[in-house]
């Protein structure tokens, strides 16, 4: 991200104040870094598809956030989509078989789902005096600061970067370097779609953007599928379909907000 600003000439807009630090500080911690560090942890114990439905119910607590603390008026329409999201999560959990999907990762992809709210809330005030892609500059800058504390560089295992790691699924018996996957992750998996939605949102407006962020989940649900031999009963996916329309219909009357809408 610095690289892209520095190409651009625009460095400068990277300077801040102590006003403004005290909320870059948690834009980075639970905007970025909660967020990618529980969604890995969702999807290490949950099929990804199901991680990514229980991440978008975001638009649901921020619902209750602006009603019940901020005490903002929400609308019945939101409400509605609040029904049909946790319908869709109880047939997705099919909770009546007791809890058959695994408890940490439910919970981790919940924390994930409150940090993305975070996000959400904290770039819709930031992202009022400060570009989108500085703003994610700031955060990775937070996150990379906050990691280097929980994870000294001295501590790093960097052994991973010369082992070869077995891959699963479609590519069972496979081996790649470290340092290949690591740098897709890296690349492909973080750099490239946050410039994306960047450069996208400054094109279509933000529903139109977030709508076309609702298919993630399916989409993971066919790569899953085809990559990862993930399969799903039928009450399961009745469910995630349930959810995306929940998602739709809240998202459609939930204030815009920040660089992602």
């Amino acid at each position: 991200m610095l690289i892209w600003l520095l190409s651009r000439g625009r460095l400068s807009e990277l300077r801040t104040n102590v006003r403004e630090l005290k909320m870059l500080i948690p834009f980075g911690v639970f905007g970025i870094a909660s967020v990618q560090s529980f969604y890995f942890l969702a999807i290490s114990k949950l099929h990804v598809s199901i991680a990514l439905i229980i991440e978008f119910t975001a638009p649901f607590w921020i619902a209750f956030y602006l009603r019940f603390v901020r005490k903002e008026k929400v609308s019945n329409t939101v409400w509605i989509g609040l029904a049909f999201g946790f319908s869709g999560l109880i047939l997705v959990a099919q909770v009546w078989q007791g809890l058959t999907l695994n408890g940490i990762g439910v919970i981790a992809a919940f924390v994930d789902a409150f940090s993305l709210a975070a996000y959400f809330l904290l770039a819709r005030t930031i992202g009022h005096q400060r570009s989108g892609d500085t703003l994610t500059t700031w955060g990775f800058a937070v996150t990379t600061l906050l990691y280097l504390i929980i994870q000294p560089i001295w501590n790093f295992p960097w052994h991973i970067f010369t082992q070869n790691i077995t891959l699963n699924g479609q590519f069972s018996g496979h081996q790649l370097p470290g340092w290949l996957l690591i740098l897709w992750v890296c690349i492909m998996g973080t750099l490239v779609p946050y410039l994306s939605v960047i450069i996208g949102i400054k094109r279509l407006s933000a529903t139109t953007a977030s709508v076309i962020g609702m298919f993630e989940p399916i989409l993971a649900g066919v790569f899953g599928w085809i990559l990862l031999h993930e399969k799903f009963t039928t009450i399961q996916l009745i469910g995630a379909v349930i959810v995306l329309v929940g998602i739709y219909i809240a998202n459609e009357r939930i204030p815009e907000g920040g660089a992602n809408g």
